[in-house]
């Protein structure tokens, strides 16, 4: 079994956190410091469900987000970071995959039904992830309306 990970969650944390820090007066922040908050409550759950597996983080994984993170935030320089821009849709779809990802390990580790893990309600962690997905999209909506709002009908 390939063990779960935590780095590409890290990344995210981070990349949540510059989000959350920018626009921190804003409902934008307050939303990505929200997010921030719970994501990293799953992140400590899947570090307790490693350790319950007897799983470590590796750290060669770990230096791979790091260097992740470096060319995300290459990318939202171009890209930028103030509300309307594409930064902002990019993140926010990355934020959906990273999500459902975490929802499909929490439905796979459910269905693995392992008894070392049954103190877990991995029913109640897949519920949690879809209603981030479902915030995050709501606001990725809002985002690309935003982003695009000049261009459409200029043609």
């Amino acid at each position: 079994m390939r063990p779960p990970t935590l780095e590409k969650t890290t990344a995210e944390i981070a990349n949540i956190a510059h989000w959350a820090h920018v626009h921190k007066d804003e409902p934008l922040g307050r939303f990505f410091a929200d997010i921030e908050r719970q994501i990293k409550a799953d992140q400590d759950t899947l570090r307790d469900v490693m350790h319950c597996l007897g799983i470590e983080e590796s750290k060669v994984r770990q230096a791979g987000a790091w260097a992740a993170d470096r060319v995300g935030r290459a990318r939202l320089i171009i890209a930028g970071d103030e509300t309307g821009s594409l930064g902002l849709v990019l993140t926010l779809e990355g934020l959906i995959m990273g999500v459902t990802g975490k929802k499909l390990l929490w439905r796979a580790l459910a269905a693995a039904n392992l008894p070392q893990l049954n103190d877990y309600d991995f029913e109640e962690l897949q519920r949690h992830a879809g209603q981030q997905i479902e915030r995050i999209e709501a606001e990725r909506v809002w985002a690309v309306r935003e982003a695009f709002a000049g261009t459409i009908g200029s043609q």
